[in-house]
């Protein structure tokens, strides 16, 4: 006769509550399935692990969303900002471009040309003389100096020229020769700037000079006659309403010759610092006559 169970016996789960452990009814008592109960703990391990996870994805997502919501409240205060688009002005109340000032153009006066003020006697109306042109006791291009000498100013221009020029001056209307002479190692220069009433009169006095029209050489105080009858070179040019001329020689009475450059530079000199003075004579007018 055999002891079998009497009806089947239910299974013991440890995580399960009021579960009971089956017990042989023999005399031999069985061990609990220790391989069965590792494997349900690690199972409910990793549900825990992953219930975990996810709770932690869904708090971050919530976390950014607050975040994403109070960044965008605090991007204005204004309560238009805020206002759902059906509340917003139309385009139509909007401020148009035609509200933009506008000015009236404006334009800063031309400034003045210096040589309008020595083209015109009406202009040109600041003191003259020999001085004025010519000032102090030498002169000066770059490293050279050169001694001044006697001047000379005269209302009768032909008898302070030689050859064709003393008649062009006279024909062509000049008004006042000035003239000055510096010298330096025996080499003496004279400058004559003979003055017109107009810029036309002194172009035309230039052009009509030729080779022979010269301007009579100023000696005395101290300075020996030079270009008496001797070579010499000469020099013609016009600025404004100012003829100017240069002759420049030996005061030995030698012949100038091609080979004689510093009598060139020293009447190139003498011509250009002329120039330049009469330019500035310009420059002064009309910066005072733009300052009244």
């Amino acid at each position: 006769m055999s002891y079998g169970q009497g009806g089947s016996q239910s299974q013991w789960d440890p995580w399960k509550p009021h579960s009971q452990q089956s017990w042989n009814s023999g005399s031999d008592s069985q061990s609990p399935d220790w391989a069965a109960l590792a494997e349900a703990s690690e199972a409910r391990a990793k549900r825990r692990r992953l219930l975990f996870v996810g709770g932690g994805a869904l708090a971050t997502v919530a976390v950014g969303a607050a975040v994403a919501v109070a960044v965008m409240n605090a991007g204005s205060d204004d309560d238009a900002t805020r206002q759902p688009a059906s509340q917003l002005p139309a385009t139509a109340a909007l401020p148009s471009g035609s509200a933009t000032p506008s000015f009236a153009p404006t334009s800063a006066p031309p400034p003045l040309d210096p040589k309008d003020f020595i083209s015109s006697a009406k202009k040109d109306t600041a003191p003259l003389s020999p001085d004025t042109l010519f000032p102090g006791t030498q002169l000066t291009m770059g490293s050279t100096v050169y001694k001044k000498g006697p001047t000379a100013d005269t209302t009768g221009c032909a008898t302070a020229a030689q050859g064709t020029l003393g008649p062009i001056l006279t024909a062509d209307g000049c008004t006042r020769l000035i003239r000055v002479t510096y010298t330096k190692d025996g080499i003496a220069a004279t400058v004559g700037v003979a003055v017109f009433d107009s810029e036309a009169q002194a172009t035309k006095a230039k052009h009509r000079a030729d080779k022979k029209s010269i301007v009579k050489p100023l000696t005395g105080g101290g300075v020996k006659p030079f270009c008496a009858g001797a070579v010499c070179r000469s020099t013609t040019n016009s600025y404004g309403r100012y003829a100017y001329f240069t002759l420049s020689g030996f005061t030995d009475g030698k012949d100038v010759t091609t080979k004689d450059t510093a009598v060139f530079r020293t009447g190139d000199d003498l011509a250009e610092f002329t120039f330049q003075q009469i330019r500035r004579r310009g420059e002064a007018q009309a910066s005072a006559a733009a300052n009244r």
